[in-house]
């Protein structure tokens, strides 16, 4: 295999996909005959429009899209028939992004204030709401494209990816409620496959090879990849949340300790520490993200290294990479017209060593 560039290959599908994002977020902002707005409200409209493409605007990595396009047409599927999909994938990151960043309070999203940090909460969290209906709406265009039955499969199918996703976030946000510490990699694991290995990796995928006319047998172990693959992407992102500045897009390291998220990370410092360090995490998870400083986030990053968590993590995601690419390359051979099967291998290798 040739090396692959996998960040231009994520560019390249981007261009692929923004236009039908933007076109659907302005088509939103236009009302029927009926219903339409006096046009002396345009500057009503005009708002509206610039805070619900504010997040789409600033342009994630694509990552989901382009891992069901890739999938489609490694399948057989023609580019034309999977870009409606591809959009509303990327469609739902961004408005999944903005109710967590309201849920965690977060500070930053993709090198800018979060849209609640701009707007206050109920207006970010309408956007969201807008957003989500131009996702589905997204979708209804399948109809013409793909038919009834494969559309209603894709809308099954996305149904059932974003319902398991809400729980996985409700299962993490309900346990740092609940201050609860004595969680296991296992319980870890259960919130990765919900929020990462089903949405990120397998759901993405799962869609391309559906509009292929995928087998459930094929389906099913494309989920199987994508949880395993799903495990590495995210303790990657814990990982890099703990030492990396994303790029330039952070400025600050260690926001899933600041939310008392219970990273594999955090999980292991939790079993290795002695009694003394374990009770100062402890002291420092208990409190609120307001209430941290700076240096107390240090702290426990620090443990962190001394008691070798970060390490373990770092084992744990390369081990379930290798795994995973294990699967593709045994079990996932009917994804095989290229470039595309390459460069979704590519793909594997950049979740494990990517800085951002």
């Amino acid at each position: 295999m040739k090396n692959i560039d996998f960040l231009q290959v994520l560019k390249e599908n981007q261009k692929l996909v923004w236009p039908i994002i933007d076109q659907n977020i302005s088509d939103s902002m236009v009302f029927p005959g009926f219903c339409c707005l006096n046009p002396k409200y345009k500057t009503l409209i005009d708002f509206h429009h610039q805070i619900v493409a504010d997040y789409p605007c600033r342009m994630g990595k694509y990552l989901r899209p382009t891992l069901l396009l890739l999938t489609a047409q490694a399948m057989g599927a023609s580019l034309k028939d999977s870009l409606t999909s591809a959009a509303a994938m990327q469609i739902s990151e961004d408005w999944i992004l903005n109710h967590d960043d309201i849920e965690d309070d977060s500070p930053t999203r993709r090198g800018q204030p979060t849209l609640h940090r701009i707007y206050g909460h109920q207006l970010a969290l309408n956007a969201g709401d807008a957003l989500h209906l131009v996702m589905w709406k997204t979708l209804f265009a399948n109809f013409k494209k793909l038919g009834q039955t494969k559309s209603l499969r894709i809308l099954e199918e996305f149904y059932t990816m974003l319902n398991r996703t809400v729980l996985g976030q409700e299962i993490e946000l309900n346990w740092a409620r609940q201050q609860k510490f004595d969680l296991t990699d296992e319980d870890n694991f259960l919130v990765l496959e919900s929020k990462t290995g089903y949405y990120t990796i397998a759901g993405p995928m799962r869609l391309g090879a559906i509009i292929a006319n995928a087998s459930d047998k094929q389906l099913n172990d494309i989920y199987q990849f994508g949880v395993l693959l799903g495990r590495s992407f995210q303790i990657i992102d814990d990982l890099l949340d703990l030492t990396s500045n994303f790029a330039g897009q952070k400025t600050s390291k260690g926001n899933d300790i600041y939310e008392s998220k219970k990273t594999i990370m955090v999980l292991h410092l939790l079993r290795e520490a002695s009694p003394k360090d374990k009770a100062l995490v402890k002291s420092i998870l208990l409190k609120s993200a307001t209430q941290k400083t700076a240096s107390e986030v240090n702290t426990v990053i620090k443990l962190m290294e001394k008691y070798g968590s970060l390490d373990y993590g770092r084992q744990l995601a390369t081990a379930f990479a290798k795994e995973s690419k294990k699967i593709f390359q045994q079990k996932l051979t009917f994804i095989k017209k290229q470039p595309f099967r390459n460069q979704i291998e590519a793909g594997i290798d950049f979740i494990v060593n990517r800085d951002h």
